[in-house]
């Protein structure tokens, strides 16, 4: 195995210490202000509490991104009971949130971390009939990994969530039509990776059908081939970008952490 392997092997590997956990959760927070990834107070970053089956760590309704830290996540169960306030107790766990999340989190053992975004790109794209394309390279990471739930409302109703996740299946990227982005990830890193380029494409489609010209896409043994080297590379795209963007987060505010 080669030192770049390993690196990135250690890199993307799950921190099993909820220190290490609420650190890259309150950078993933900070990274989503900081590339416009946010809408205000709005939408939700998570990941699983570490050594529990039924717990996870959000951020409480009211703080601006670039206000979370380490200390003021709350750890909630899947009911929406909060185990353990943070550094806020007075403000409330948004009941969105824990319906959309917990389902997640239920139907997925392997997923540590989600995130759902209303990003100006997706909420324009997850009104498109023709959903979200593929159709370059950077979009094929996503080829066959995409799912859609058509809107019902802000999450309403606990039966949503088994909707929700029987449409999603394995696959790691949800379109909510007419309302945002979900993404899923094996850590924190993976799901906020996912996240960024999921905007990015979304932008991209947008430039590409405000030039009125027609779409041309890749070959079918393209596409197979490039969405197969995606999902069989030697380690998680996120493994490199991950300590890059935790680097980022640093600069911009070490507070995080704290």
């Amino acid at each position: 195995m080669n030192k770049a392997f390993r690196v990135a092997r250690q890199a993307e590997a799950t921190p099993t210490q909820e220190p290490d956990v609420r650190a890259d959760l309150a950078a993933a927070y900070r990274l989503c202000a900081h590339y416009g990834l946010d809408d205000l107070i709005y939408s939700h970053v998570t990941a699983r509490a570490p050594g529990t089956t039924d717990q996870f760590l959000i951020a409480p309704h009211g703080l601006w991104f670039h206000e979370v830290t380490a200390s003021s996540l709350a750890r909630v169960d899947f009911n929406g009971n909060v185990l353990e306030n943070g550094s806020h107790p007075e403000l409330p766990i948004s009941r969105f949130a824990v319906l959309l999340h917990s389902a997640l989190y239920q139907a997925r053992p392997e997923v540590q971390s989600t995130i759902h975004m209303h990003t100006r790109a997706g909420l324009a794209v997850s009104m498109l009939e023709e959903g979200f394309l593929t159709a370059n390279h950077t979009g094929m990471r996503f080829h066959g990994d995409v799912a859609y739930h058509d809107y019902e409302g802000d999450f309403r109703h606990r039966d949503e969530g088994e909707r929700i996740t029987a449409t999603l299946g394995a696959k790691n990227v949800l379109i909510l039509r007419n309302h945002g982005l979900v993404t899923l990830g094996e850590t924190v890193g993976a799901a906020f990776s996912r996240m960024y380029y999921l905007e990015l494409l979304c932008r991209v489609q947008i430039d590409v059908r405000s030039m009125g010209q027609a779409l041309r896409p890749p070959t079918p043994q393209v596409i197979e081939l490039m969405t197969t080297t995606w999902k069989t590379h030697a380690y998680p795209l996120s493994a490199h970008e991950w300590p890059a963007f935790l680097r980022l987060a640093d600069r911009l505010d070490p507070g995080f952490r704290n």
